[in-house]
């Protein structure tokens, strides 16, 4: 479970401290001291400072998964190496992770330490698609007989704890999980490097995503082109800038934007539709793209937005700088696919896909990371936002 070495670790998104805060590096340097790693996983702001200090400081040791179901399975390969290995994860990834925790790990007793974090957690405000599983996140832990407990504010009482879990997998072969509330883990501050030489002067900035999404909404037009958004800054940005009854802001769900599209467009084969996707949740759910690419859903547009990072949770890297999703596409039966790097090249792909060639259409947009610090959360409550795209767009009308 080793890794390429990493780019450099931006610093997580800023999360409001618990008094209690356990530093980063502390946690990493107690969990290794104790024999665990390797790590790997899939982001979270709440863990985003212990990923940023592993990233930093240990990268070889540190894993990007696409999703939390395969850090589960390739954790379980490196147990069965000899390993002690830790799953990083949101309470939402675990939905991904039940089937390798229950009948991968669990079956051939293969133990793991999760770090589970607890969006959602029944008292402390969250976004809506974090309530129920906040609600249910112990009760789920404990139906997949994972013993957990609150991760320890602090290095000894950690240590401690931690000797208690390994005794624990040992004597079970089952996994164990720390919670991870918000704020329980203070900011990492890395160690100042000294400063190399200076770079020489950069190629212009690609778009911003913002600046994307205006490309493709002015393509669109006055048209009631159905627009799919996946989850996160993708749905929030176009909201704010180009709001219409024919836009679907996708909630949680990571990866599931395209095949929600795909379902729609399967019903409207003469008709187009857009989904703007991202390249995190397109990793996540890769199986998307072999299902629109047999089913040839006709007009469907698939705009994928590459960014490399994660940017909603403290912009870690997703490892799709070594991804041809192009090719990806074309792989998977998509007949038109393009690659584009600037305006010029987003509109010529856009007017290719909604006035030119049937598709589907895969359009990987590479775009800047980075956004506006204002940009608020949606408007529209994920219920009404759904009604309103279903009057908009249904069939029976």
């Amino acid at each position: 479970m080793s890794a390429a070495a990493a780019p450099a670790a931006p610093v997580a998104a800023p999360v409001a401290v618990a008094a209690s805060a356990i530093d980063p590096a502390a946690l990493v340097r107690t969990f290794r001291a104790a024999g665990l790693g390797p790590f790997g996983g899939v982001p979270c702001s709440f863990l985003g400072p212990v990923i940023s200090c592993l990233q930093r400081e240990h990268p070889e040791d540190y894993l990007i998964a696409a999703n939390e179901g395969e850090a589960v399975a390739v954790a379980a390969g490196a147990r069965l190496a000899g390993r002690l290995p830790v799953v990083v994860l949101q309470n939402s990834g675990l939905g991904n992770a039940v089937n390798p925790l229950t009948s991968l790990c669990h079956t051939l007793r293969l133990p793991l330490l999760l770090l589970v974090t607890w969006r959602g957690e029944p008292g402390r405000p969250d976004e809506p698609q974090h309530e129920l599983m906040g609600r249910i996140t112990p009760d789920l832990l404990t139906a997949m007989d994972i013993r957990h407990e609150p991760l320890p504010p602090d290095e000894t009482r950690l240590a401690e704890r931690l000797a208690v879990a390994v005794d624990h997998m040992t004597a079970t072969g089952l996994p164990y999980a720390f919670v991870v509330s918000k704020g329980a883990v203070a900011p990492y501050r890395p160690e100042p490097t000294a400063a190399g030489p200076a770079a020489a002067s950069a190629p212009a900035a690609p778009m911003l995503r913002a600046e994307a999404i205006g490309e493709v909404m002015r393509t669109v037009g006055g048209r009631p082109v159905p627009v799919v958004a996946t989850t996160g800054k993708t749905a929030r940005e176009l909201e704010r800038d180009w709001d219409r009854p024919e836009n679907l802001y996708v909630v949680g769900s990571m990866g599931c934007a395209s095949s929600v599209a795909l379902g729609v467009a399967l019903e409207r084969p003469r008709e187009h539709v857009v989904v703007l996707d991202g390249d995190g949740a397109a990793l996540m759910r890769l199986e998307a793209m072999a299902a629109i690419g047999r089913l040839q859903p006709p007009r469907l547009v698939h705009v994928l937005f590459d960014n490399a990072a994660y940017e909603s949770t403290g912009a870690q890297p997703t490892g799709s700088a070594s991804v041809d999703f192009a090719g990806v596409a074309a792989a998977c039966g998509y007949p038109r696919t393009a690659d584009v790097s600037d305006s010029d090249g987003l509109r010529a792909a856009l007017d290719g896909s909604l006035s030119g060639a049937e598709g589907p259409w895969l359009i990987r947009v590479r775009i800047a990371p980075g956004s506006d610090p204002r940009l608020g959360r949606p408007a529209l409550s994920p219920p009404l936002s759904a009604a309103r795209f279903q009057k908009a767009v249904s069939c029976d009308q």
